[in-house]
């Protein structure tokens, strides 16, 4: 298997980790088993801004998708599909950045609102990263070429890595979220209520 589809999944995995965290957190805060932890839900919000932004779109925008559009027209409207929702999902990720804000500035009051952009948040980058999985990586295996993937893999492994790299930066960011979010999400911190 190509190590670039090794990359995606791996970056799938690790937002997928932190948009399920984001999930318990909610919907506990609003069943009233957790207090808000606003530094915690700070860190989720720079890990799910910054890792598809920085680190995840560009490579899929600039390599993946460039060369399937070259090699498989089957994957035309998916890719186009693919795209609009990485301008969208930036879109909404400000949104939810805004009503994090709101809600931290203006109390509880302010909170269902961060509920509902935070359901929306979710589902929408649920039905993104399934997409990815389940209906373009397929058609990439099946119809990109030997040569095409060798050059997939040179970007994808070539880009700065910031969960293996010298500043692992984002991974750093992981681990915090981690010890912060309260058991059974992570290793402790004090949100219970």
């Amino acid at each position: 298997m190509p190590k670039s589809i090794d990359i995606i999944r791996g970056e799938h995995r690790a937002l997928a980790s932190v948009l399920n965290a984001l999930r318990e957190i909610v919907d506990g805060v609003a069943a009233g088993r957790f207090q808000p932890d606003f530094q915690l839900l700070s860190a989720m919000m720079v890990y799910i801004a910054d890792v598809p932004e920085i680190v995840h779109h560009p490579k899929e925008d600039d390599h993946l998708f460039a060369r399937m559009k070259l090699r498989s027209p089957d994957a035309g409207v998916i890719i186009d599909r693919l795209e609009k929702e990485h301008v969208e999902g930036y879109a909404l990720t400000r949104e939810l950045e805004h009503a994090l804000v709101r809600w931290q500035g203006l109390g509880q009051g302010a909170f269902a609102q961060f509920r509902d952009c935070a359901t929306r948040y979710l589902e929408f980058n649920w039905r993104h990263l399934n997409t990815e999985e389940d209906e373009l990586l397929p058609l990439a295996r099946r119809d990109l070429k030997a040569d095409d993937w060798a050059e997939i893999d040179r970007a994808f492994t070539a880009n700065f890595d910031p969960f293996a790299g010298p500043n692992r930066e984002y991974a750093a960011l992981f681990d915090r979220i981690v010890d912060l979010a309260p058991a059974p999400i992570g290793h402790g911190g004090s949100s219970r209520a």
